[in-house]
């Protein structure tokens, strides 16, 4: 077998390949006996046609396999001489095949990028020193108040900090505003909807005009939209709602009793306290060791330079934009808003990708150099959690994955995180305070 290679760009190669007449004749000898063996041609019993029959019976599948094996095979030693780490599919062109012929093939192929690791141990990251406060405890304390508050109905004027439930219509130049925003069907026109009497609520400059009303009084609101306004047609226009209050609402908070902690599984008040300081005291350990493995990404690929397959990182590209797409339709996005912010959706995530991709190349790479595997037991352990996160049987979890190479991706970030654990363990720490430039949490 003689094997050439022709770097076409960083990461691209052209690899021909040619494989003497002496191993193509005896792969057809090979795959003719083969399938002698399992011919079954009538007038003869399975296997015991003669040769030239067979090989006339099955010349087209015949040729086809010895082309696909000998393409196989010989594609996959050529890779291991000449040590290439291939990604993505190659692009494989028959050049010549022929019986009593040598086999001529090229493939067009991407490539791992090639780069030296730097020393990946004893980099320098800031951790702060943070403690959850009483002030934390008795805001998360709120928070669990204000999921329980009563809105009650009061027979007085509007003021600020009130609930008011409103009909209104808008219009903008004398016209309902969908004739000018065509999407802004919940901007022209509600019935008994909630508004929070504050500051910049709903339309900058709409629930401020509403204090001093009573319930069944009408008023005229006028607003100016503002230049970075969602609806684009109306972005530094004008708009006139005719507004009537159906109700105005009290806001009360239940008091931090027993009574509030049982609704929500606690013995008592203490108890429920106990369990928020936990809690904070979680989050703020996992948002701490977070931003030092952010910083730790972020000094390691500093200390790397090398070039990208293309195809992995325009096929990271459209994952990065698929999820960015998802999380805004969550969120209540339009197919328009979308759009309007496609270029600005590439632009972040193709440089996202370049980065995820970079990274993962990185981490593979020590993986690789520390012997850090993924164990069958830890691969389990995380399907049956996914499988118990979505609710569905292990065996239909483990058929999803299989079907999208989900269980790759999974071994890929168990490795990966034992990397960086393997990264923090051996880093430089410094202690800092939180306000002396610690990247933040």
């Amino acid at each position: 077998m003689n094997v050439t290679v022709e770097n076409l760009a960083p990461c691209k190669k052209l690899l021909r390949v040619e494989v003497d007449a002496q191993a193509v004749e005896a792969a057809f000898e090979e795959v003719t006996k083969l399938f002698m063996r399992q011919a079954r041609l009538p007038g003869f019993r399975p296997g015991k046609a003669p040769r030239h029959v067979v090989v006339k019976a099955f010349a087209a599948q015949i040729d086809a396999e010895v082309k696909r094996k000998l393409i196989s095979d010989h594609y996959r030693e050529a890779l291991s001489e000449q040590k290439l780490h291939v990604v993505g599919t190659p692009d494989i062109e028959e050049i010549q095949f022929a019986k009593g012929q040598a086999l001529q093939f090229a493939a067009t192929l991407e490539t791992a990028p090639e780069f030296e690791l730097p020393d990946y141990k004893g980099l320098p990251v800031k951790k702060p020193i943070s403690a959850v406060t009483e002030e934390d405890v008795d805001r998360a304390l709120n928070v669990l108040r204000e999921q329980r508050a009563v809105y009650i109905d009061v027979a007085r004027e509007v003021r600020d900090g009130d609930f008011v439930v409103v009909n209104y219509t808008g219009t903008c130049e004398g016209k309902p505003l969908t004739e000018i925003a065509p999407t802004a069907r919940g901007l022209t026109e509600k019935k008994d909807f909630w508004l929070h009497v504050a500051k910049d609520s709903f339309i900058p400059g709409f629930t401020e005009q509403l204090i001093g009303a009573k319930a069944g009084e009408k008023r005229t609101v006028t607003v100016d939209f503002p230049a970075d306004f969602v609806a684009k047609q109306l972005a530094g226009k004008k708009g006139v709602y005719e507004v009537e209050i159906v109700q105005v609402k009290e806001k009360t908070l239940p008091d931090l009793d027993d009574a509030f902690a049982k609704s929500f599984g606690a013995e008592n008040a203490e108890k429920l306290r106990a369990g928020v300081v936990n809690d904070l005291q979680n989050e703020l350990a996992y948002k701490i060791k977070r931003g030092v493995r952010d910083q730790l990404m972020k000094e390691l690929l500093r200390r790397v330079t090398c070039e990208l397959p293309q195809s992995v990182v325009i096929n990271e590209t459209r994952n990065v934009v698929y999820d960015i797409v998802r999380e805004n339709q969550q969120r209540g996005a339009t197919n328009e808003m979308i759009d309007q912010q496609k270029d600005q959706i590439f632009s972040y995530a193709s440089s996202s990708a370049k980065e995820r991709v970079k990274a993962a190349f990185v981490l593979g790479r020590i993986a690789e150099k520390e012997a850090i595997t993924a164990e069958t037991n830890e691969v389990t352990q995380r399907v049956l959690l996914l499988a118990e996160q979505y609710q569905i049987k292990p065996e239909k979890m483990i058929k999803q994955l299989q079907e999208r190479n989900g269980i790759a991706e999974i071994r890929e970030q168990i490795i990966s995180t034992k990397v960086l654990d393997l990264l923090e363990q051996h880093a430089k720490v410094e202690d800092v305070l939180p306000d002396a430039g610690t990247p933040a949490v």
